[in-house]
Order: C-alpha cells, then sequence, then structure tokens
C-alpha cells in the first residue's frame, strides 16, 4: 500500500496533532545533541533519554549505524513512538544515497512493526550532516513512494523554507 504523503512547515516536536511515529535524525550514540535530535530529547523528556540508555546498554552497546532505525517511548511528545534514525554525512567525493534511501526504509520497517498509521520524517541528513536540501528532499519523496508500508500517512516536515521548496519541487 501506498500512503498519502503530506508535505508541512513546522517543528516535528509540536505539529498540533497527534501522529502515531515521529522519526528523530538521532547521532549513533542515541542520547541526544543538536538540532532534532535534541529537540525531540528535550520536549520528549527524561523517558526518552531513559529508553535510549537502555538500548545502548542491552542491544546497541556500539551506537546505532547509520541507515539503521529503532525505537522508543516517545515520552512527552504528541506521539506513541519515536523511531531514532543515522543519517549519512554527506561527503562530496562519497555517495552514501544508499544509506540515506536506507533510514526512509527503516523507519517504514520499524513503523510497521509498530502497526502504525501515521509517521512524520524530517529531512534526515539536512541540517549539521550538510546533505543538499534539493536531494535529501527528493530522496525522501522518492524512497517513501517506493517503499511498500502499511502506514497510512506520511508528513514529511519541513523545517524551513528550503526544505518545503524542495519536498514541493520532487512531489511534482
Amino acid at each position: 500500500m501506498s500512503p498519502s504523503i503530506e508535505v508541512i512547515r513546522a517543528d516535528i516536536t509540536a505539529l498540533g496533532e497527534h501522529v502515531d511515529v515521529i522519526v528523530n535524525a538521532a547521532n549513533s550514540g542515541l542520547l541526544g545533541g543538536g538540532g532534532v535530535d535534541g529537540a525531540i530529547h528535550r520536549r520528549g523528556g527524561p523517558e526518552i533519554l531513559a529508553a535510549c540508555r537502555e538500548l545502548r546498554r542491552t542491544t546497541l552497546p556500539d551506537g546505532l549505524p547509520a541507515g539503521s532505525a529503532v525505537a522508543t517511548t516517545a515520552g512527552g511528545l504528541d506521539a506513541d513512538w519515536v523511531v531514532h534514525t543515522v543519517g549519512p554525512v554527506w561527503a562530496k567525493t562519497i555517495d552514501k544515497s544508499e544509506t540515506l534511501v536506507s533510514c526512509y526504509r527503516e523507519c517504514l520497517r520499524v513503523c510497521d512493526e509498530l502497526g502504525a498509521a501515521s509517521v512524520a520524517f524530517p529531512t534526515i541528513s539536512a541540517g549539521i550532516y550538510g546533505w543538499p536540501m534539493a536531494d535529501a528532499t527528493r530522496v525522501a519523496v522518492e524512497t517513501v513512494r517506493a517503499t511498500p508500508t502499511q502506514a497510512e500517512r506520511v508528513l514529511l516536515v519541513a523545517f524551513n523554507e528550503a526544505a518545503e521548496q524542495g519536498y514541493g519541487a520532487a512531489l511534482g
């Protein structure tokens, strides 16, 4: 099944409506950081950090590899779960696009395991990881469209005008 895809310009931690899953563009340590990751940890509260620490203590002692995804509680966010994924750092000389594609596929796979009907994605790797916005938004749209999922609704959350325009162009 192909989900409906919507683009909204918003703070992913304060969408103004409940979604089943909010995706976190995390770092491999899973213990918070800057950008989306820091905002999710701050707004979601200590439950998210505690769940991430437990993952590090048990199943992910070396951290979450780039392109993978894992779920935790959403804490105080208006969602049931947070699905954490680690995007690749953009490099002009090394093609890491398959890792970025994997982030979206793996998040949708985890969403399906959770039975999630709705998921909100940030623009993975387009912030501090330096991925060019037009390409990051194109990869997001193409991957969501091409990945079979049980999710009925995917929100692509644009944090700025460039992301919003990139998603608009990619959706056609």
